[in-house]
This record gives structure tokens, C-alpha cells and sequence, in this order.
């Protein structure tokens, strides 16, 4: 391999190569993903969009080791995702919080189940809840929280034992719209302060363009890679920059691929 083909391939934290994925082995067998092929490099912001069913979740999936592709590979950092792995951190669209766990408990649970250095441990929680507005909120528990304050805990816990991939499953879907663009800019404000390599599924045409480097659009099933372009918006992005041409511009982007695709009414 050239000396530049070594440096950009050590750049991909995530390769994923004609990947297939088909439920069932009969003739009605249902192909969720076809041929989908990306790389994201790291510390990169990547969201993915497309209409619901179209395979945006059976990728996560696939990328968090939680199910088989059926044909094609994905790797983290050069390595297939074969199962579920310790460097690799997921927030899915409900908080998944245990209600007899304080704060806290929540989110060392991973350290907990890894039996990493509980001390140590403590302390990084700590800071990070402290780094989403949570501070002083340790010892309280899941039903006393808001529904936006409940995804920061989750949020929390994929992060706490230092991840090199976070997979993020449409985690403010069922936040109302407010609270929603509120955690969108939070989102961004810990990401360009933890500069973590994210993967962020979405339906949500404003969402990917407002937080992503990159955005791939994904066509109706079977999901394949309709589009995949470059955001070129500064960061910090306040909520106004969805007001401008060039944002728009971009979402006309996504809904031309969807529309094309038939993703759209």
C-alpha cells in the first residue's frame, strides 16, 4: 500500500464495505440494506438519514456488533465488528435507564459490567455529568428527571468508559420540538469539546445538516446509499443558521434524494 493510502486508511475509525443485510432465508425474505458502502474518519460527526424503514437502525445495529451483516464486512479501526465490543458506545432513541439506579448508578453501569476502576470511574462521571448540565443532579433518580435530562444521563453512560465510536439511534425522537433543537445544540457544544468519532441516525432532514460533517442519505428499502455529502456550515452552529440559503439548500438536497426514491409524500 502507498504511504498515502496507509495514512488515509489509518484515518477511518469505521469502514463499511458492500455491506447486505436479508431477514429471513425464503423467497419472501425481506432485504433490509444493499450494498452499502462509507468510511468515517475520525473524530468525524457522520449523520444518516432516511425515511422510516428504509434500514437506518439495522445499520446501527450492524455497526454496535448487536446483529450480522448477511453479506459484506464492517470494521472499527481495521478490526471486523463481529459482536458487541467495549470500545464502541450506543444511545438509542429511549433512555434505557434502570428506575431503582440513581443518576450515578446509571451511568456507571458499563464500568460496573466491565469492572473497570470504580474510583477512577466515579470521578470521570463526575466530570462528565458536570460537562452536560447535570452537576448536582448525581443522586437523584430517572422519574425525577425531564425527558431531555434523562437522554444527557444516557448520553453519559455511552461515554463513560471512553468509546472510540458512539452510535447515536434517533436519541431526541421523542423529545418534543423545542427540547429537541435544545439537545441538538448541546449535542454539538460536548461533541467539539470531546471530539468523539459519532454515527448519528436520524429522520430528520434539519437535524443531520445541523449536526453533521457529513451527510448520508439513505433511499427507501432496501436502504442503500442514495447520497453522501460534505456540510460545509461553521461551527458552532446556532439554531439561526437554519434560517439561511445554504442550510436549506442542503435539506432540498436530502428531500430531491428522497423524493427520487419515493421516501416522501
Amino acid at each position: 500500500m502507498a504511504p498515502a493510502a496507509e495514512t488515509a486508511a489509518a484515518r477511518e475509525v469505521i469502514a463499511v464495505r458492500q455491506l447486505h443485510k436479508r431477514y429471513g432465508n425464503r423467497a419472501d425474505a425481506i432485504l433490509a440494506l444493499d450494498d452499502i458502502d462509507f468510511a468515517v474518519p475520525d473524530r468525524e460527526f457522520l449523520s444518516i438519514v432516511g425515511p422510516s424503514g428504509c434500514g437506518k437502525s439495522t445499520l446501527l445495529k450492524i455497526l454496535a456488533g448487536l446483529i450480522p451483516a448477511s453479506k459484506g464486512e464492517a470494521l472499527l479501526n481495521g478490526t471486523p465488528i463481529d459482536g458487541p465490543r467495549r470500545d464502541i458506545g450506543v444511545v438509542f432513541q429511549s433512555p434505557v435507564l434502570f428506575p431503582w439506579r440513581s443518576v450515578l448508578g446509571n451511568v456507571l453501569l458499563p464500568a460496573d459490567i466491565q469492572r473497570l476502576g470504580r474510583e477512577e470511574m466515579s470521578k470521570r462521571a463526575y466530570d462528565l455529568l458536570k460537562l452536560v448540565g447535570l452537576d448536582g443532579f448525581e443522586r437523584r433518580y430517572p422519574w425525577e428527571l425531564s425527558g431531555g435530562m434523562q437522554q444527557r444521563v444516557a448520553l453519559v453512560r455511552a461515554l463513560i468508559h471512553d468509546p472510540a465510536l458512539l452510535l447515536m439511534d434517533e436519541p431526541f425522537g421523542a423529545l418534543d420540538a423545542m427540547t429537541r433543537e435544545s439537545m441538538n445544540v448541546e449535542l454539538q457544544r460536548i461533541w467539539m469539546e470531546r471530539r468523539k468519532t459519532v454515527v448519528f441516525i436520524t429522520h430528520s432532514t434539519a437535524e443531520a445538516v445541523f449536526l453533521g460533517d457529513r451527510v448520508l442519505v439513505m433511499t427507501p428499502r432496501p436502504g442503500k446509499v442514495g447520497d453522501l455529502f460534505s456540510v460545509d456550515l461553521p461551527r458552532p452552529r446556532s439554531l439561526d443558521v437554519m434560517n439561511t440559503e445554504k442550510f436549506g439548500g442542503y435539506v432540498r438536497r436530502i428531500r430531491g434524494v428522497l423524493n427520487a426514491g419515493g421516501g416522501l409524500e
